[in-house]
């Protein structure tokens, strides 16, 4: 009688080993810090940075990848033979590449042809290809298409971000930072701020507040072009903008599955010239330069902050370091780039820069 085995005792073993090593990076990885942005003790708001440029692909994708390589791998999508394909505009490919090349997959990243040469360098280094596209908006369909062509595994971050993580715990990124902020005066955050690219870190974020009965609320930072904030204003979550992000690693031209509005409290539409005078004011502070994802961030949290204080409401606000300013040196921090973009960011940074002083918010 033929054999009804799909798989091999070979595959299987190669999944157990692929399964080990993935779990060993995380063992053997120290939880990313946990810093504390100098703010006036008198304002009574605490501002905190969850740094996760030390993971050592050195962005906060890293969590995502291990959790789409070990999701992948449990469900029996992955074998000895896969090529890996990820539509990726940077910072998810070159920390998937890596797991690839941990597992000796072949590794592709389909990505905007705009996509900045230092990530590119990154990808290629740890052992992946780039499959650059001149409309962001297709880069989607384009890493379908190559992934049937190559008989390869889509990953498909922008569906199963919010589902691949373990958002009850495990040290995902959310119980990480209750446990380090147990010791600080406002030990609870009131909100925790977080840009939205595929929508999975906010999706864990509010998921595990509500599993722990937390009052934490979230807000989702939206850079320009990016549909998820126009959906959120009109509750049309079908809202499509064509168009793609500047700030590389959030923002989307349509809302993505892994987006979970019904966790988010607050949105913020962050203008592109507010995201870089944030980036560029952080850095002068803390003596490093940051990304342009975390001058997103810092925008939508500085405000949050200004509006904490202007209401009497003393507490903490969480936000996070995305990765470094370094993969940016060519984009965000040079001014020939920025003149070129059109963007004038004289006006931004004079409102970061009364906020830093003041604690007061224009607009």
């Amino acid at each position: 009688m033929p054999s009804l085995d799909r798989y091999d005792d070979t595959d299987r073993a190669w999944v157990t080993a692929a399964v080990a090593k993935v779990e060993a990076d995380a063992n053997r990885s120290a939880d990313t810090h946990l810093l504390s942005f100098p703010l006036p003790g008198d304002w009574g708001v605490d501002l905190y940075l969850k740094d996760e440029s030390v993971h050592p692909t050195g962005s906060l994708k890293h969590r995502l990848a291990r959790s789409l390589f070990l999701y992948a791998l449990c469900n029996g999508w992955i074998g000895p033979h896969s090529t890996i394909v990820e539509a990726s505009s940077g910072s998810t490919a070159v920390s998937e590449a890596y797991f690839a090349r941990m597992l000796g997959l072949p590794f592709v990243a389909v990505m905007p042809a705009g996509t900045s040469p230092e990530k590119i360098t990154l990808i290629e280094f740890q052992g992946g290809r780039c499959h650059l596209v001149d409309d962001p908006a297709r880069v989607v369909v384009e890493a379908r298409w190559l992934a049937e062509d190559t008989g390869g595994h889509f990953m498909d971050q922008f569906t199963y971000a919010e589902r691949a993580t373990d958002w009850r715990g495990n040290n995902n990124i959310a119980e990480s930072i209750y446990q380090q902020m147990a010791l600080e005066r406002h030990p609870v955050p009131a909100w925790i701020v977080v840009g939205a690219g595929t929508g999975g870190t906010s999706a864990t974020i509010g998921r595990y507040a509500r599993y722990q009965r937390h009052l934490t609320k979230v807000c989702v930072v939206d850079p320009e072009n990016s549909a998820f904030y126009p959906a959120w204003e009109t509750g049309d979550w079908s809202t499509e903008t064509g168009l793609g992000s500047r700030i590389e690693g959030i923002g989307r031209p349509r809302v993505e599955a892994s987006f979970l509005p019904s966790v988010v409290d607050r949105m913020i539409q962050v203008p592109d010239a507010g995201s870089l005078a944030a980036m560029r004011a952080a850095s002068a502070v803390l003596g490093r330069r940051v990304g342009g994802s975390t001058g997103t961030s810092l925008w939508g949290a500085f405000q949050v902050v200004a509006r904490m204080r202007a209401a009497g409401e003393p507490g903490s606000v969480v936000t996070l370091l995305c990765d470094t300013g370094e993969r940016y040196a060519d984009s965000y921090y040079s001014d020939e780039w920025v003149a070129a973009q059109g963007l004038d960011l004289a006006p931004y940074t004079a409102t970061v820069e009364k906020f830093l002083t003041t604690g007061e918010w224009d607009g």
